[in-house]
């Protein structure tokens, strides 16, 4: 019995050889057709037709690479690779090829099976000192009944597993889509300010709102996604009589769940990534900010200011994007978005109503250096912070029209970047202006920039922590010749701090402030602080 086993551990090579060299004979004696089910190559088209002398001798060899008609595309290379390297049993001819294509002799399959027999004996024999004795597995019995309680519940336990597994598989919401989802939770009060713009703020309140998503990723290639998602957002930011410190993770300030956002991503080739967006398409879904804290509302900056350069906001809605990369340090990001897209009425639709088109160039000389130059250029699309003034508040009254009417057009320029220093400290920044025209009635142009700093200290105090502070002025008209649209004859600063404490792995705990002096860019005006406490949970 031990001998039949000690055969049936050798057996692959008596069965390979078998196979090999009864498909070698098979391959010689069919026509050419029916060797596409077994695709070969080979290496020397003349060697069907050389004659082989019956006193020729067979060289032994020590690896496949010996023979010079064998490829590694060869259908059976690896069987043959196996037969030399492994058991040493097949031989060549002297000019150092194996002829594989030739009509096999019985004498050369004797032969052949003779010296593969000899090798597993030579194999078997050099075994013989590895095979298991009696007091071995007497020592496996005896470990199997002292052992055999916790055998019993070992194998209880994979069974379990196993029925878990199944009904998992059975019960799983999907083979190529993955579910997850994100709750904002924040409480935001203004802490002080009482007069902006020769009103009162009266959104003195603290308040508790939410942001709940649900997200759909789903890939039907590995390289694809399909993303969906689904949102409810009654946040509201306070009413202070400005544009400014408007928090980013703010909604409509109702309960009432859309689809959010829905986009599919693929590639196209090696350094092209396309992105067709349905609905509510952003910057950060054509290129990076360049800005360690755009968490998109959830995570890092608390208000929109601080989140990203303003100039990205003025792109929004449904359309293309497009990104190649040049190489590791090199990239450039291409998107068209319409807010009108869906709209078949005047003065609406794809490309006749409003649009954002961007251009980003961005570089990153190394793993801790990145770098934006961006241009955008926009129709109808606002800045969403800023003065009163830089935002167009009141662009419908003072050209005039309603607000359906209202048509002007815009050109933005960028620059980005973020510096780590060291792997805790990251320095960081943007500038940018826009230059807005108005094409109706009252024509004229005005100048409006924005600049920020920001220091981030990233894993301060805990692993998945963030510490950040943004100072800056948010976008402010510092030129006009639009009557009835005067320039921003005073400089606000921006302020804004904030401690990001990851709890655990699903929830972080943001608390921070943001402090606006002379709100609006009015000296005449209270500074405000707003103060927020934001709590993230993720699933």
């Amino acid at each position: 019995m031990q001998k039949f086993c000690k055969y049936l551990l050798f057996s692959p090579a008596i069965c390979g050889v078998m196979l090999f060299v009864n498909t070698a004979a098979f391959a010689g004696e069919t026509s050419g057709k029916s060797e596409i089910n077994q695709p070969q190559v080979l290496a020397n088209p003349d060697a069907r037709a050389t004659n082989i002398a019956p006193d020729e001798k067979m060289a032994q060899v020590t690896s496949v690479s010996q023979f010079s008609d064998v490829q590694p595309t060869d259908w059976a290379f690896q069987a043959l690779q196996s037969l030399v390297e492994r058991y040493g049993c097949i031989a060549g001819y002297p000019n150092s090829t194996y002829r594989g294509n030739r009509a096999l002799t019985r004498y050369e399959f004797a032969a052949g099976l003779n010296a593969c027999l000899n090798r597993v004996n030579e194999l078997i024999a050099t075994a013989t000192g590895d095979l298991v004795n009696k007091q071995d597995l007497a020592t496996l019995q005896k470990l199997q009944a002292d052992f055999s309680a916790e055998l019993a519940t070992l194998r209880g336990r994979v069974d379990a597993v196993e029925a878990r597994a199944a009904e998992l598989e059975a019960n799983r919401f999907s083979t190529t889509t993955k579910l997850q989802g994100q709750v904002v939770a924040v409480v935001s009060d203004v802490l002080s300010g009482n007069t902006v713009n020769g009103a009162e703020i009266t959104d003195e309140n603290t308040t508790l709102g939410v942001r709940a998503r649900l997200e759909l990723l789903t890939s039907f290639t590995g390289q694809d996604t399909l993303f969906t998602r689904i949102q409810a957002n009654n946040i509201l930011s306070p009413n202070i009589g400005t544009p400014e410190g408007n928090l980013f993770f703010a909604g409509d300030g109702t309960t009432n769940a859309a689809i959010d956002a829905l986009y599919y991503k693929f590639p196209l080739g090696e350094k092209t990534q396309v992105t067709l967006i349905a609905n509510a398409g952003a910057a950060d879904d054509i290129t990076t900010t360049v800005n360690i804290f755009d968490g998109d509302g959830a995570f890092g900056a608390l208000s929109t200011f601080g989140t990203r350069n303003p100039i990205y906001n003025q792109i929004n809605g449904a359309g293309l994007a497009v990104t190649h990369e040049f190489g590791e340090k090199l990239a450039l990001s291409l998107g068209y978005l319409s807010g009108t897209a869906n709209d078949p009425t005047p003065n609406n639709g794809l490309f006749n109503g409003s649009y954002g088109a961007l251009a980003q160039l961005t570089i990153k000389p190394s793993d801790r250096i990145t770098f934006g130059l961006t241009y955008v250029n926009s129709y109808n699309q606002p800045l969403l912070t800023g003065s009163n003034a830089a935002t167009f508040q009141d662009i419908a009254a003072i050209q005039g029209l309603p607000e359906e009417e209202v048509a002007f057009s815009s050109n933005s320029y960028g620059v980005e970047a973020s510096i780590g220093i060291t792997d805790n400290i990251v320095l960081g920044g943007w500038a940018g202006y826009t230059n807005s025209r108005t094409l109706k009635v009252n024509r004229g142009e005005v100048d409006i920039w924005n600049y920020a700093v920001t220091l981030a200290f990233p894993d301060l105090g805990k692993q998945g922590n963030l510490a950040g502070i943004i100072a800056g002025i948010e976008p402010r008209v510092t030129s006009s010749n639009i009557a009835g649209l005067d320039r921003d004859a005073d400089t606000s600063y921006h302020l804004e701090a904030f401690y990001q404490y990851k709890l655990t792995d699903n929830i972080t705990i943001t608390p921070g402030v943001i402090w606006l002096t002379s709100p609006d860019h009015n000296n005449d005006n209270d500074d405000v602080v707003i103060g927020t406490l934001r709590t993230t949970f993720s699933f």
